[in-house]
């Protein structure tokens, strides 16, 4: 069974960890006293200084290894990660170790004579390969597991129960997903006859049968994804499961309604699910976010400060209008503002502007204005709009009102991306959706955005931006060479 599979594969983690932390350890000993790092740089440089030979510096070990052990426990470093993503894994490892480096620190205050002699750097060095050599040996783990999984081999076998979007969801998920290991072997429904398939996936019984299909004791979990229709029968199904022993998880048929990760409020001992949590509406977040924005949009306005004069002069002299292009955009609580832009084009009727996208190739662009749209300068005085507290760098793209009007009718949940600051980029931007793109791929990331905010998110989009164009000005581009990314969240919405 896929339980036994998983312990033998923790002990194995356990192992590997104990002795990854002895190779780190001698291997930053050796970084610090006696590679040539320690010749060549003179803040290295030990002569006339005695420390402890690596035969006795290595006894430290006994005390440091069951302390990370129970940090890397708590850290999450040992649970299934069939479906956990590389990024999910990796601050886990970096959080464990700095917690470990902490821990390390207070041995050597508190046993001062076991720990004596040993160099703060040598701690630097081993906080750093630690890390690595973590990082590498669960990549080359999860890689070869995700292989074999996809062979058929260490598989997790799942009994459905109920029929429904959610269960159609899972399904397509973990049918897209192989290398993840599971295998559906059927789904009870009270609904459906018997024979009929989802994705190749048959029904197999009714829910009168459950109790003796637990019996058998055949099945690694059961996905209980009941439509919303039928929760009368969950509590004597989750008791059947409980029952028999095997682990249970439960797909809520209204996922369409919630977040994606619901705040739940424990009211002794009542929970209450909230609909939508939005961790920028936190004070402490909200502040955090916006002495950023601040603090980013001065920097970035002395950075560029001399491109964008050379871009107004220029654009004075080969076009005739207004340097700046304001346009009326919706942003935070369905607030209109102005944004500004260089102007890029050749001035036009409000009131068409008013309701047109620009296209590829779009005739009212002039020269000077294909260039700066091309490279993002066109963008630059948004960070005034930043400054005013109008916009943030990071957040979903503002719209004109005329659009929001549509596609709160049209798209379900659009308006939520008014709970927060429009930004001058954002998570849908750097995934190539701006332009002609799918709008409600674009609203899926931008909810994606507000619902699982995190400073270390906002940083990533920074970054990606970087290398991906300040707000995407190849969209149109991106569209074309984005087919795969797109029929695969098509897949799942679908």
């Amino acid at each position: 069974m896929i339980k036994d599979n998983q312990r033998i594969l923790n002990i194995f983690h356990v192992l590997i960890d104990a002795i990854l932390i002895v190779f780190s350890f001698c291997f930053s000993y050796y970084l610090r006293f006696m590679s040539p790092l320690v010749y060549h740089f003179d803040f290295l440089s030990l002569v006339g200084k005695y420390y402890l030979p690596l035969r006795q510096a290595i006894r430290v070990l006994a005390y440091v290894i069951p302390g990370y052990l129970v940090i890397y426990h708590y850290s999450g470093m040992y649970g299934p990660k069939r479906s956990s993503s590389p990024s999910v894994s990796n601050w886990n490892i970096i959080k464990a170790n700095i917690f470990g480096i902490v821990y390390f620190t207070f041995l050597m205050v508190i046993f001062k004579e076991a720990f004596q002699d040993l160099s703060r750097l040598l701690l630097g060095f081993f906080f750093v390969v630690n890390s690595l050599s973590d990082m590498v040996f669960r990549y080359l783990l999860t890689y070869c597991l995700r292989h074999f999984r996809k062979k058929g081999y260490n598989l997790k076998h799942i009994l459905m129960v109920g029929y429904s979007r959610a269960a159609e969801r899972y399904i397509k998920r973990l049918l897209y997903n192989p290398e993840w290991g599971y295998q559906i072997h059927g789904i009870l429904d009270d609904s459906r006859p018997i024979g009929f398939e989802y994705r190749s996936i048959p029904v197999i019984g009714t829910l009168e049968v459950l109790p003796e299909l637990l019996a058998s004791n055949d099945f690694d979990e059961v996905a209980i994804a009941l439509s919303i229709d039928e929760y009368a029968k969950l509590d004597h199904i989750v008791a059947l499961c409980e029952k028999s022993g095997v682990h249970t998880k439960f797909i809520p048929d209204y996922s369409d309604i919630i977040s994606s990760r619901p705040y739940t409020e424990d009211l002794f001992g009542l929970p209450v699910i909230n609909i939508r949590h939005v961790p920028l509406n936190n004070p402490a977040n909200k502040t955090v976010k916006r002495a950023i924005d601040i603090f980013g949009a001065l920097v970035a306005l002395l950075i560029f400060s001399i491109p964008m004069l050379v871009v107004s002069i220029i654009i004075k002299v080969t076009s005739p209008g207004p340097l700046i292009f304001k346009q009326t955009r919706v942003g935070l609580h369905n607030r209109e503002f102005s944004m500004y832009k260089f102007r890029s084009m050749a001035q036009q009727d409000p009131k068409k502007e008013k309701v047109a996208w620009t296209i590829i190739n779009d005739p009212r662009v002039t020269p000077i204005g294909r260039f700066i749209r091309k490279t993002s300068i066109d963008e630059l005085p948004q960070l005034f709009n930043v400054l005013k507290g109008d916009m943030s760098l990071i957040g979903p793209r503002p719209e004109r009102p005329f659009f929001v009007e549509k596609f709160k009718e049209e798209i379900p949940r659009y308006m939520i991306k008014h709970q927060v600051r429009p930004g001058l980029t954002g998570w849908a931007q750097v995934n190539g959706y701006r332009g002609d793109t799918s709008i409600k791929l674009r609203i899926e990331h931008d909810l994606y955005y507000i619902e699982n905010w995190t400073l270390s998110l906002d940083f990533k989009i920074l970054f990606l931006t970087f290398f991906k164009g300040f707000v995407n000005k190849n969209a149109y581009s991106l569209y074309n060479r984005n087919k795969k990314n797109r029929s695969k969240l098509l897949f799942f919405y679908s």
